[in-house]
């Protein structure tokens, strides 16, 4: 009897479904998408089809397993424990602690606080300047903790959660017309990660819904 394929509600610019793409293709997961518009037809999310999948209404949703998951970091530790090759989250519980401290300081500290649900709330003008200050603030904090942790990633030299964080995370910076200047740490990790197949090919502009004038 063949498997069924997990299926990932996403959009392409999500950066918290971005961090489950990377997972997936890390661990080499087939998997099909579901795309979830976040901005056509006043939000897919929204719809009552999809509250079903995620109360929440938002992205990602990774059903696999029999099972429904929501929240990227709980979906990409599920998938560390039961498909643990190549490991996110480090055997050595100091190591692991890191990569918990630095993946919850993005996903918790700085993302939500730029996400598109508040960025709606503010004014046009607004936008721009209120994404910048939560950024900057955040990847200053961010700085010091990798000038401590990081080898060639974020926690010495194998890829873990926290990268899995902090490359969409970047991503946002620059879109935001964030100066990563003071941050040589965290651009260091993110050009060092980019080389990697894994983050390239999970990369917004590379996915099934992204409009034709963003795509690589």
């Amino acid at each position: 009897m063949q498997s069924v394929k997990p299926v990932l509600h996403t959009y392409f610019r999500s950066s918290c479904t971005w961090r489950v793409r990377i997972a997936l293709a890390l661990k080499g997961i087939e998997y099909d998408q579901v795309p979830v518009n976040l901005i056509k037809d006043g939000g897919q999310q929204l719809f009552s089809d999809f509250s079903e999948v995620n109360p929440m209404q938002q992205v990602p949703s990774l059903q696999i397993d029999g099972i429904s998951l929501s929240q990227s970091l709980a979906i990409i530790q599920y998938l560390d424990e039961t498909r643990p090759k190549p490991k996110l989250l480090p055997e050595d519980a100091k190591k692991r602690a890191y990569v918990r401290m630095i993946s919850d300081l993005i996903a918790s500290g700085i993302q939500p606080l730029q996400n598109l649900m508040v960025l709606q709330k503010l004014g046009e003008g607004e936008r721009l300047g209120w994404a910048q200050s939560c950024i900057t603030k955040g990847f200053h904090a961010l700085e010091k903790i990798l000038q401590r942790t990081s080898g060639l990633y974020c926690v010495e030299d194998e890829v873990s959660m926290a990268d899995l964080c902090l490359v969409p995370q970047v991503y946002n910076a620059v879109r935001f017309k964030v100066d990563l200047t003071p941050f040589p740490t965290i651009a260091r990790i993110n050009q060092a990660l980019m080389e990697l197949e894994a983050f390239n090919v999970s990369h917004p502009s590379r996915q099934p819904d992204t409009p034709p004038d963003l795509r690589a």
